[in-house]
């Protein structure tokens, strides 16, 4: 394995050629060129072919010649082709991170221990706040019963009754 986090090729993957990350044979993903007309000259990034694929998606749905055409399989054909490199190249920048991750737990494990972590005690804090709050209700239900009825089969009967004036006292 190349010891190169630039490289972005594992061996047996794709043939290693003498070009680097954003060559002909697999686009970096970060900037460091772009395509003609673009930002910066030189070859395409993967996040540069994402963004320029899912703008042909909308392009594509949004276009004129689609509206007003009337050939429904040729419109679908090329709805279809541009939503499919939109996932092929999605397909690939997944695979760059991926690639990017397992460079990463190789050369620095202690790395996804400290993510590892961090995941757990957000999941916990997120936890404890949602039991914080569940509490803070449930001691503010408590602080005004008067707000709710009090539990049982006859609460309603009880809390009618409450509001009722004293019944007059009988002599006898």
């Amino acid at each position: 394995m190349s010891s190169s986090m630039g490289s972005g090729m594992f061996p047996g993957q794709q043939p290693a050629g003498p070009h680097p990350v954003g060559g002909p044979g697999q686009p970096g993903l970060l900037p460091g060129g772009g395509a003609p007309g673009n930002r910066v000259q030189g070859p395409n990034t993967l996040v540069d072919d994402l963004e320029a694929s899912f703008e042909a998606c909308f392009a594509s749905l949004v276009s004129q010649d689609y509206v007003n055409g009337t050939d429904q399989e040729e419109i679908r054909t090329g709805v279809d082709q541009c939503i499919q490199k939109f996932l092929d190249v999605a397909r690939q920048t997944e695979c760059f991170f991926l690639q990017k991750r397992l460079q990463l737990s190789v050369q620095k494990p202690e790395q996804v221990v400290k993510e590892r972590k961090e995941l757990l005690v957000q999941k916990h804090l997120s936890k404890l706040h949602h039991w914080q709050q569940v509490l803070e209700d449930v001691s503010v239900q408590h602080r005004k019963p008067s707000d709710l009825p009090p539990p049982g089969p006859l609460a309603f009967l009880e809390q009618a009754s409450a509001s009722l004036p004293p019944a007059p006292l009988k002599q006898t």
